[in-house]
């Protein structure tokens, strides 16, 4: 039986990971911030699917947090076969509105903790010849989008760069590159949903089914789902000034995920 970890385990996407992977018959190692959330979590996938799920506190903003999940992801005696660097948030306002503490926050989160992790996953995984990381980044990494969409254009290009590095490994990579879903995180961020044309929302299970098919295939970046896909070509064609402006107007209005 193999096991997985997933970071920002208890909402959303992160919580669709653990749902499904729960259904397939993996163990699983949860992180989130939440003690109480994680160990309910636990509880209600052992009971309903038999799976061992272990609980890890760790806030990825801090090294500490960083340093914990580091630790487990090279135990050589529970080895983790799959790692799901999910945890992540927005921040809601312009440039210089965002103290610069917020800012620092999310590329601690967004960026310092996705390499530091993959790093642990990926050199304990090529050991072994086998395994798995998937980081979730989103479709604003195609678009002017501050420093939000700048921390998920990190992600997608680290991701894929390292893929490329460890192809015949044994070892898959892949950048996952969702649109709105819906979760908590405009929620937690402050930010108003109401005006989102319908069409623009995913399903976070399907999403995850999806995201693990591509992973199979072995690819590298993931868009999971036709409409964003679309929308991708033409934001290609589409003046780099054009995509600035809207993609600005619509972030401060709906969010960035």
């Amino acid at each position: 039986m193999t096991t997985a970890l997933i970071t920002g385990a208890t909402a959303g996407i992160g919580a669709a990971f653990a749902r499904r992977l729960a259904a397939e018959g993996r163990n699983l190692v949860l992180v989130a911030r939440d003690t109480e959330r994680l160990q309910e979590q636990a509880t209600e996938l052992h009971d309903r699917h038999g799976i061992e799920a272990e609980v890890l506190t760790a806030d990825l903003s801090g090294d500490a947090g960083i340093a914990a999940v580091e630790k487990r992801l090279v135990d050589r005696r529970h080895p983790v076969d799959l790692l799901i660097n999910n945890a992540g948030f927005g921040n809601k306002g312009r440039f210089l509105e965002v103290s610069m503490a917020d800012e620092l926050t999310m590329l601690k989160v967004h960026c310092e903790a996705v390499l530091r992790l993959t790093s642990a996953a990926a050199g304990s995984m090529r050991e072994r010849g086998r395994g798995g990381v998937v980081n979730v980044a989103s479709v604003a990494a195609f678009v002017p989008r501050g420093t939000y969409g700048a921390s998920k254009a990190w992600v997608v290009q680290f991701t894929q760069g390292v893929a490329r590095d460890m192809a015949g490994s044994g070892v898959r990579l892949m950048a996952l590159c969702p649109g709105f879903v819906r979760t908590e995180f405009h929620q937690r961020a402050g930010m108003g949903t109401d005006n989102i044309p319908g069409w623009m929302w995913l399903d976070a299970d399907k999403l995850v089914s999806s995201a693990l098919a591509d992973l199979a295939k072995g690819k590298s970046l993931s868009i999971p789902d036709p409409r964003y896909k679309a929308l991708m070509g033409v934001m290609k064609l589409a003046p780099r000034g054009l995509l600035g402006g809207v993609s600005s107007r619509a972030g401060r209005k709906y969010g960035p995920q």
